[in-house]
Order: structure tokens, then C-alpha cells, then sequence
């Protein structure tokens, strides 16, 4: 057996990372669908769809847990997915199977508290709110989850979120630095001035700006604290197959990269980014 990690494209690889560091032993596949990227601007049905679709190529080649490693996924499909589609294919493949997203986690890491609390409504006046800016994509940005979920649980805490458009695909293309850094310093302007002030906390919602978290902590005051998505999801899965002795990771430390699109070495923004010489296969 083994774990899945699924992103639109290569973003993931900063949630496998963690993941690989925290659970070295675990034998991993990464799938990413560069071919049928960017997911941001499809409906929720077609990215239902392909995520679907990749969460069964990963169970077909050995997987037990998928990690959906990407934000707009995991806010469009793994609630459909864990309802109407796993139990299904349970009893088809006859074995343990899950899919498990990174927003949870992220949002129990902003909030501090459990994904099953909610706040207790009340009339009181918050004197001092949290602000949190988050940096996202457009698809993510429209599902307003981060705002939705966080409201439920904290009251003082108020969310502003920056859509990117164009950031992901910089980043996936392996575009300069200066190209990213100017991109980053853009949109935490706008965020700042959007707010009136730089936020008091940031979570980076789209797992490729993790690969340039430094970019971010730059254009950031260095007082802000970045919420880390991968740290986030390397501390639930752990907790999780802790609770789950039906999912056996694997122990032999199995490495495999996979791609829907052009097969090959990777750029090197990411072999900088994961330490080591990276190269995909088709799917």
C-alpha cells in the first residue's frame, strides 16, 4: 500500500514534501494533472470530475489515502467525493480507500481549534478581530471557504482574500525570480491596501506559493506569521493514520512522480525547491 498525493500540477509537491520528511519510511505517489490544468477556472462539476478521475488512478496503482494537495479540489470535490463516491468503490475494489483534503487541516492550524467546533452566536461587539489574509487562486477565492469555515469557529477573526490568477501558472512554467517576486509584491499590496493595513496573519491557499513561501515572507512585515498549509496537513495525516490502522502507508520508502502532461525533469525552480533531481512519468 502506499499514499496518494494528487495537485492540478506541481504545487503539491510542497504537501509531499512535508509529508515525505514527516513519514520517511511511507512509500508515496504523486500524480499531477498538468494537462488538464488549471483547475481554477473550470466548473465544480468538471473539477469533481477530474479529481475523481485522478483519485482512481492513484487507488489503481496501490494507493489506500489519496491526499488532494490542492485547494480548489479539495473545496470542490472532497465532500462530493467522501459522500457519494467512496462507499461505492469501497465495496467495488473490496479494500479500505479514502480521499482526504488539506483545508480542514489548514483551517484547524488559522483557528486553533477543532474542524468540529463552531462558535456560540452572540450579540457581544468584538473589541479586537484577527485578521487573516489569505493568498489564493480565483477558484478557491470564489468558493469563499477559508471565509465561510473560519467565520463558524471564531468570531474575532476576519478574512480577506487576494485571488492570483496568474501566479500558479508563473510558478508551474519555472518563470525568474524577479518575475515571482514582483507577482508576490503585487498582490500583497492590493491585499494591504484592500485591508487598510497588512494583515495580522497569512495562510498561502494555493500549495504552489509554498514553493516561494521566502517571496512571501519578503513582501510580508517579518511580525506576520505564515500559516504553512504542508506543516498543517504533515501534522493531520499523521494523527490520522494513528486512528486508522486500516491504512498500511507502506515502509519502503517508494518514490513515484507522475504527470498527465509532458513527462520529464523538472524545472529547476523545483529541483532547488525539493533537494534533489526530480523526474515525472506519464500517467
Amino acid at each position: 500500500m502506499s499514499i496518494g498525493v494528487f495537485d492540478t500540477g506541481v504545487g503539491g509537491l510542497s504537501v509531499h514534501r512535508a509529508l515525505v520528511e514527516r513519514l520517511p519510511q511511507a512509500d508515496f505517489i504523486y500524480l499531477g494533472d498538468q494537462k488538464n490544468a488549471p483547475y481554477g477556472g473550470k466548473s465544480g462539476e468538471e473539477v469533481v470530475v477530474l479529481t475523481r478521475a485522478a483519485c482512481e488512478y492513484l487507488f489503481e496503482a496501490g494507493a489506500g489515502l489519496v491526499v488532494l494537495a490542492c485547494n480548489t479540489a479539495s473545496a470542490f470535490a472532497l465532500r462530493r467525493l467522501q459522500q457519494t463516491w467512496i462507499p461505492q468503490y469501497r465495496q467495488q475494489i473490496g479494500r479500505a480507500v479514502n480521499v482526504l483534503g488539506i483545508i480542514v487541516p489548514t483551517i484547524e492550524a488559522a483557528t486553533g481549534l477543532p474542524w468540529e467546533h463552531e462558535a456560540e452566536r452572540r450579540g457581544d461587539k468584538v473589541e479586537k478581530l484577527d485578521v487573516i489574509g489569505i493568498f489564493s487562486t480565483p477558484g478557491t477565492v470564489a468558493s469563499r471557504v477559508y471565509e465561510i469555515e473560519i467565520d463558524k469557529r471564531r468570531q474575532d477573526v476576519a478574512v480577506f482574500s487576494e485571488p492570483c490568477p496568474n501566479l500558479a501558472r508563473l510558478i508551474e512554467n519555472g518563470v525568474e525570480r524577479d518575475v515571482l517576486k514582483a507577482e508576490v509584491e503585487k498582490h500583497v499590496g492590493a491585499l494591504t491596501r484592500r485591508i487598510g493595513r497588512a494583515p495580522d496573519r497569512a495562510i498561502l491557499g494555493c500549495t504552489h506559493y509554498e514553493i516561494i513561501a521566502d517571496l512571501f515572507r519578503e513582501a510580508l512585515a517579518p511580525s506576520i506569521p505564515l500559516i504553512h498549509q504542508p506543516t498543517a496537513v504533515a501534522d493531520s495525516l499523521q494523527l490520522y493514520l494513528a486512528r486508522h490502522p486500516e491504512y498500511d502507508p507502506g515502509a519502503t520508502a517508494l518514490r513515484r512522480f507522475v504527470t498527465t502532461g509532458q513527462p520529464g525533469e523538472a524545472t529547476p525552480l523545483l529541483t532547488s525547491f525539493w533537494g534533489a533531481p526530480l523526474r515525472f512519468e506519464a500517467t
